[in-house]
């Protein structure tokens, strides 16, 4: 009896072992797939592209460029979600709290990124350099100076002179204290030594109006809004505020090659991520912008926008945060602006 029971025992121990092994080659066996399933990007699910302005802006426009060719990259559907408010801030909040999973995007210009962090230090919610994962820069473009065409000045030099003789008689419009175009006129002002009362409006198209009524002399400007008034001989532009010549504003020369080496205040685009999306998806997606950046036909139609298409490695894009803050910070700091 003793060996009966012995031997089934035995038989009993060896299937629970055959099982025990079997079951451990399914588990472990099953991992990679697992792991491989985890880390698949993108799966069936649409991501969604936060730009932070309303629909129709320069940056939503540009967004939705690239919104299609990115689609197609990935075979992946892409939404464009506007989330406009408190000059991009909010929309760049929402995406900085989304989860890092490769599925929220954002497209954003350089102030949320640059100068939101210091003019609103508390109440912005997201710090650039944490709470967000540079991807490229995309698109650059300069701002243009224009005057009124009644103002007596056809130059950058012409125009400072003008100022100087009459101290207080000039003014400049932008869209609002922090805004760019208030930056950087203060930025000029300081470089040139010349006095300008500043009156704030709530956009380009206001400050373009006020200032064919002369009720303002000059403004830094987009090239979207300036340029439709300077071909039709309504304003005059005096300079780009970008170092070189731009292709797309043949004939204008940059401010810095006009007397003030070394000034700049170019406005730009870059993609970004919540900050700890994996690398790997922040670099997929690096490579696929890059190279739908060097197509002749995003470059066409960037141009048509007044933007030249860029790209840049992640690391590029945070250098160019850190250097335009410091940059801004200076001239902020000066003002003692705050917009908390």
């Amino acid at each position: 009896m003793r060996s009966l029971f012995a031997l089934r025992m035995t038989q009993t121990l060896n299937n629970m072992a055959r099982l025990f092994a079997l079951s451990c080659a399914l588990v472990f066996g099953s991992l990679p797939a697992l792991v491989n399933a985890q880390q698949a990007w993108p799966l069936e699910r649409a991501i969604h592209l936060i730009v932070p302005f309303p629909a129709g802006s320069s940056p939503d426009l540009l967004a939705r460029l690239l919104a299609t060719p990115l689609s197609k990259a990935l075979n992946q559907t892409i939404v464009v979600e506007n989330k406009p408010g408190a000059g991009g801030n909010i929309g760049t909040r929402l995406a900085a709290r989304a989860a890092p999973d490769g599925y929220t995007l954002l497209y954003t210009i350089n102030g949320p990124l640059v100068t939101a962090a210091t003019l609103y230090k508390k109440t912005l919610g997201y710090d650039p350099f944490k709470d967000l994962a540079p991807i490229t820069l995309v698109a650059t473009s300069p701002n243009v100076l224009v005057v009124n065409a009644a103002f007596p000045a056809t130059t950058i030099a012409e125009f400072v002179a003008n100022v100087k003789s009459k101290p207080g008689a000039a003014n400049y419009g932008s869209v609002g204290p922090g805004s760019a175009s208030h930056l950087a006129m203060e930025l000029f002002k300081h470089q040139a030594g010349v006095d300008l009362a500043h009156i704030p409006y709530p956009g380009f198209p206001q400050v373009m109006t006020a200032m064919l009524g002369q009720d303002i002399q000059a403004a830094f400007m987009v090239p979207a809004i300036a340029m439709t008034q300077v071909k039709s001989g309504k304003v005059k532009a005096l300079g780009v505020t970008g170092l070189t010549e731009v292709p797309a504003l043949p004939g204008l020369t940059p401010v810095a090659s006009q007397g003030f080496p070394g000034f700049e205040a170019i406005s730009w685009n870059a993609m970004l991520a919540p900050g700890g999306t994996p690398t790997d998806i922040i670099h997929r997606l690096q490579k696929e912008l890059s190279l739908i950046l060097q197509s002749d036909d995003i470059k066409a139609k960037f141009a048509a926008q007044y933007f030249t298409a860029a790209g840049s490695t992640p690391q590029a894009l945070t250098r160019l945060m850190q250097e335009e803050t410091a940059r801004w910070d200076e001239v902020i700091a000066r003002l003692k602006l705050s917009l908390d």
